[in-house]
Formats: C-alpha cells, sequence, structure tokens
C-alpha cells in the first residue's frame, strides 16, 4: 500500500545521495511538494532537480541550521506535513574513538531529530496532524561492531522515535522509524573492512528501502525493516541477550582474527 502524498510538504535531509535522495524521490512521485536538504550543495541542487523539488542545502543538525531549513521549507512548500530526519554520520572508533567523533554522532544521529522536533511539534500538534520519518539503522535495534559511536547514538535516535510515538500519537502525529541494515551507499563504503564483511553481502539498494518506506507510511507503521531478518535478531536480542551477545562477540572475533580490525 503506497501513500498518497498529494500537496503535502516533505522535507528530507542528508538527501543529496543514497537513501535521502531515493526518499526524495519517492515521495515526489507520491504527489509531495519535496524539499531537499544536504550539505553538498550541488548534490541537493542536482536531487531536486530530478524530482521537481526545492533544495535548501545547509546543515540540518545544528539549532541555527535547522531554524533556517524550517522556515525556508515553510516559504518554500507551506505547511511542513513529513519531515523526514535521514542526515547521519558513522564515524568508526570504539571507546577510544575521538571526543569530537562522538559529539558529532551525537548531535547529528540524535539532536537533529531532537531540535527537528521542538520546531515543527507546534504547529502539529495545533492542527492534529503531522508525521516524523527518522533514518535510524539496525544499529539501532542491534549493535554496529567497529563503531561505538554510530551503535550508541542510533539507539538514542530509535529511543526518541519511540518517545514522541508513545507521547503524540493520539495528538495525530505518526511517527516511523527505519531501520536497514547494509545498503549501498557511501555511508556503507566508508565503514570499510568491517562494513564491507558485516553488511555489504546482504546489502540493498537505496529504491528499495525507499519502496518500503512508502510501503510502511500508507500502513501506518512505526518500525520499518527493509531486512526482515532484523526482526528476528531483534527478538532474539530481547529474548536470549547473553546467547546473542555471545554470537555477536564471536562475530567480533572472527573479524579480529581475519584482521579485518
Amino acid at each position: 500500500m503506497t501513500v498518497d502524498l498529494t500537496g503535502q510538504g516533505a522535507v528530507v535531509t542528508g538527501a543529496g545521495r543514497g537513501i535521502g535522495a531515493a526518499l526524495a524521490r519517492a515521495f515526489a512521485e507520491a504527489g509531495a511538494r519535496v524539499v531537499v536538504n544536504d550539505l553538498d550543495a550541488e548534490a541537493a541542487h542536482r536531487v531536486a532537480g530530478e524530482c521537481g523539488g526545492t533544495a535548501l542545502p545547509g546543515d540540518a543538525a545544528s539549532a541555527a541550521g535547522l531554524a533556517a531549513l524550517v522556515d525556508g521549507a515553510r516559504a518554500a512548500v507551506g505547511e511542513i506535513d513529513l519531515w523526514c530526519a535521514n542526515a547521519g554520520v558513522a564515524p568508526v572508533g570504539g571507546a577510544d574513538a575521538p571526543a569530537a567523533a562522538w559529539a558529532s554522532a551525537w548531535e547529528v544521529n540524535v539532536m537533529a531529530h531532537v531540535r527537528a522536533a521542538e520546531l515543527l511539534l507546534p504547529r502539529w500538534l495545533e492542527r492534529g496532524s503531522g508525521r516524523f520519518l527518522a533514518t535510524v539503522s539496525a544499529a539501532g535495534l542491534l549493535t554496529m561492531l567497529g563503531s561505538a559511536p554510530y551503535a550508541v547514538s542510533k539507539h538514542g535516535a530509535l529511543a526518541f522515535a519511540e518517545w514522541l510515538s508513545a507521547t503524540y500519537r493520539h495528538r495525530g502525529i505518526t511517527v516511523h522509524a527505519l531501520c536497514p541494515q547494509g545498503v549501498r551507499t557511501d555511508m556503507l563504503a566508508s565503514t570499510g573492512a568491517v562494513g564491507e564483511a558485516l553488511l555489504a553481502p546482504t546489502a540493498l539498494d537505496p529504491e528499495d528501502v525507499a519502496a518500503e518506506v512508502m510501503d510502511a507510511l500508507g500502513h501506518g507503521r512505526f518500525l520499518i525493516l527493509p531486512h526482515p531478518e532484523v526482526a528476528e535478531y531483534y527478538r532474539a536480542r530481547a529474548t536470549e541477550p547473553d546467547r546473542w551477545i555471545g554470537g555477536m562477540n564471536r562475530l567480533q572475533r572472527g573479524l579480529e582474527g581475519s584482521e579485518v580490525l
């Protein structure tokens, strides 16, 4: 069931390529008036041209950048009906990762969602409708070996999406958490050998993820799992945590043994 977005205003952050670009095109095909945001201005304008949208490049994580984006989007398309918090970063490293990597992951992967909701909720609650789509990642449900900042911040993104839905669902706010595993994007490439070993074998194209999102929007599903096997992993994590962690540790040992790490 594909959702009809005719005439609705949709903003997609991090939409210059990958999942964000695929979502922008899918929303436009469904009738939305799309705002394409990305730090890469050239990429934002290219995707906007492809889907007949409006390019508003800039920082979608900082308070000032988000305020400018929301104001600009309202000027361009009128009311914002759908906000897709898609921009993300995936720094590698563990507990010893640089403080800047932890700060960047927290700001982009979590606080960008919080700040966007702060700006959007007053109008949405006043009119009784609004849709918030957070690109979280399966790492938010599970973990990501080789990247503690990514795993931790994506757990935070999922927790905030759950809180939004639990708090405002009865007031017309619909929230979705998109949690794919590997997707053939620049971010997957940036994860290096670990991502190649763990995620690449089952990676999907961004267009496949966008199609799953459109179906989930039509059905109002909170959790969007383009890789259905993630549901089984999540169930195992919840019901047999020691066994699940043991399995992840075996993967870790295998990576170390193969000199991937």
